[in-house]
């Protein structure tokens, strides 16, 4: 295919986890990165120029640590190419540090722009394995590049048990682990159908927490029983999601793999939980890694629970953006 000059792609914010989906169920939401990338002359002074605007612009690197550009790096080198000079223009309305996905936009950006003004030489998977290879876990980077609501599952074979003294037994059969602990490089990707009765409601605070903050938090291990419980209430939270029954969804959003661990690291996570109930939501989560928080309600309670949570948090003194937000279906969008 011909060289582009200027690509534009629109990346949507995601939500991961949903609960009890820890690091393989996300869904894209309707608020957007967009990312404009322009060759530059062969012969022009400067190969890089960044320029950002929107919310926090100040914030985003403007030299080659930028996360887009190494996505577009990384693109590049798949390809054994060299990288063109390139403009990059940022425009930032998913807030940074939040656990709405901003380092998702910024990956799923880079390379599908990349891809773009290479001729889209890659396929949409092949952009898609980049993406879960760079960000080290599918959940955000998947809907955000496929829209709608998706369960990400690896199909490398089990790891074997470890051995009496510690260490894993290792087998020619067992592929090395990547950044993100899975195994190989093939994924089942399943769509999630959503009720339009369900109704997400995001509340971001005005502070940040950084995603390898809250993996601290978390266990090296976890109990059978723990495990169980996980399964059953992510199973549960797939029909929930697809039928809009409130029971089933009441049930399906508890969790005991990373929740209970973070909520220390999100104040007034209680109070703005009970306020998000007491309004008619049928349960509340962490958006990722928080410490954005995620209700799920019905169309009918919906204002009622973004005017109570707004005001669960002023309690603490903590000014959040509150507001219903739609489902997004289209994923990374390109124009030319």
């Amino acid at each position: 295919m011909p060289e582009t000059s200027t690509v534009t792609v629109t990346v949507p914010a995601t939500t991961a986890n949903l609960g009890p989906g820890f690091d393989c169920i996300g869904a894209a939401l309707s608020l957007y990165n967009r990312f404009q990338f322009s060759r530059l002359e062969p012969s022009a002074t400067e190969k890089l120029k960044i320029t950002v605007t929107g919310q926090e612009a100040a914030k985003v690197k403007t030299d080659e640590s930028n996360l887009a550009y190494q996505a577009f790096l990384k693109l590049y080198d798949r390809l054994n190419q060299s990288p063109p000079p390139v403009a990059i223009h940022i425009d930032m309305q998913v807030p940074l540090a939040r656990g709405l996905g901003s380092s998702a936009t910024a990956i799923i950006g880079g390379l599908v722009g990349a891809n773009e003004l290479a001729g889209k030489p890659l396929s949409q998977v092949e952009v898609m394995q980049l993406a879960i290879e760079l960000e080290g876990h599918p959940d955000n980077v998947v809907p955000a590049l496929l829209g709608g609501c998706r369960l990400a599952a690896s199909n490398a074979p089990p790891q074997p048990p470890l051995s009496k003294g510690g260490l894993r037994e290792e087998s020619p059969l067992t592929p090395p682990l990547t950044k993100g602990g899975q195994g190989g490089d093939s994924w089942e990707i399943c769509d999630i159908p959503w009720h339009p009765n369900i109704v997400p409601v995001v509340a971001i605070p005005d502070f940040e927490l950084s995603t390898a903050e809250a993996r601290k938090v978390l266990p090296a291990d976890y109990s059978k029983a723990d495990a169980v419980f996980n399964a059953a209430h992510l199973g549960l939270l797939l029909r929930a999601l697809e039928t809009g029954n409130q029971n089933w969804l009441r049930c399906a959003l508890q969790d005991k793999i990373h929740q209970p661990y973070r909520q220390s690291l999100i104040q007034g996570y209680e109070v703005v939980q009970q306020a998000a109930l007491n309004a008619g939501a049928c349960g509340m989560v962490i958006s990722g890694a928080g410490p954005t928080l995620l209700a799920l309600t019905d169309v009918a309670n919906a204002v009622a629970v973004v005017r109570e949570m707004a005001a669960g948090w002023m309690e603490f003194g903590v000014k959040a953006d509150v507001r219903a937000i739609g489902l997004d279906t289209q994923g990374a969008q390109v124009s030319l």
